[in-house]
């Protein structure tokens, strides 16, 4: 195989397990073609998990290049998004040891690709929208940094990353119940902190209510039973606070899922395809 990743073939199309077959059968576009797509979001996971730039991106740069050497040992057992996220989170984890006193993330919120509204609003949001738009997701980027890291990691991985409940548990190396768990408090702190840009009560107070929050956030992964289910629903129809924070909670789990990928430095792009290219000529 030549060391140098031809240029022109198109192949952002293709799905994950065709790119990951093609790049073990030594076809460099589809390995440049998975970098590219995984980059972005190995650096937005790096940030919000290790607090700053610079280690973000040596996150992403690490966890891609070592995906690229060991791709003849990989037995296809998980998905590749399940893969690359474990191999990031070892990566995370070291830099968290080596930098226990790291400050507290500096991810600019008004950089390139910051200016979108959180899918919240209208698709041409006026100015107004726009910056209720961004102070909600500069509240939530705070929100999730604010968490202890096992729950944020388990948030990051399902409703930011958007991998299922299995995967988060695999990638992790817990069991689902766990990870339901931990998330389903992840969310609820979250919404809490949220909430007064949400227009909901931070908390429920004197209210002598089930957590509802909690109820619903397990209603959305399917995991209440049908006559829980079916209580639930009988008392938000006759409690407003409650139908507010299940409002709140919804909306929360939105500006997870359409948090941007904050922009990748370019010289952490170029010093991957560098390291793949050196990689490419050596084998």
């Amino acid at each position: 195989m030549e060391g140098e990743i031809p240029a022109g073939e198109a192949a952002g199309s293709r799905g994950d397990d065709e790119l990951l077959a093609a790049a073990r059968s030594g076809d460099a576009v589809a390995l440049e073609a998975l970098l590219v797509r995984y980059q972005p979001h190995l650096y937005r996971f790096g940030l919000r998990m290790c607090g700053n730039v610079d280690d973000a991106g040596d996150v992403a740069q690490e966890s891609l290049i070592s995906m690229a050497r060991s791709l003849p040992d990989f037995r296809g057992d998980a998905s590749v998004s399940t893969w690359l996220y474990t191999i990031a989170r070892r990566f995370c984890i070291k830099k968290r040891r080596r930098s226990k006193f790291a400050p507290v993330a500096e991810d600019p919120i008004d950089g390139p690709g910051r200016d979108t509204a959180l899918g919240l609003v209208d698709p041409a949001p006026g100015p107004e929208q726009t910056a209720a738009g961004r102070e909600l997701e500069a509240a939530l980027i705070t929100a999730i940094d604010g968490l202890e890291p096992g729950q944020r990691e388990v948030l990051l991985l399902r409703d930011v990353e958007g991998l299922s409940a299995p995967e988060v548990a695999k990638v992790l190396g817990l069991g689902v119940d766990a990870v339901k768990s931990r998330l389903h408090r992840a969310r609820v702190l979250v919404r809490q902190r949220l909430a007064p840009l949400l227009g909901a009560a931070a908390g429920s107070g004197p209210r002598r209510c089930p957590d509802v929050a909690r109820l619903f956030s397990e209603y959305l992964d399917g995991d209440i039973d049908p006559a829980v289910c079916a209580r639930m629903e009988a008392h938000l129809v006759d409690c407003a606070d409650c139908r507010d924070d299940c409002a709140a909670l919804k909306r929360t789990l939105s500006a997870c899922r359409a948090l941007p990928e904050p922009p990748v430095p370019p010289h952490v792009g170029t010093a991957v395809k560098a390291a793949i290219r050196a990689f490419l000529a050596d084998r």
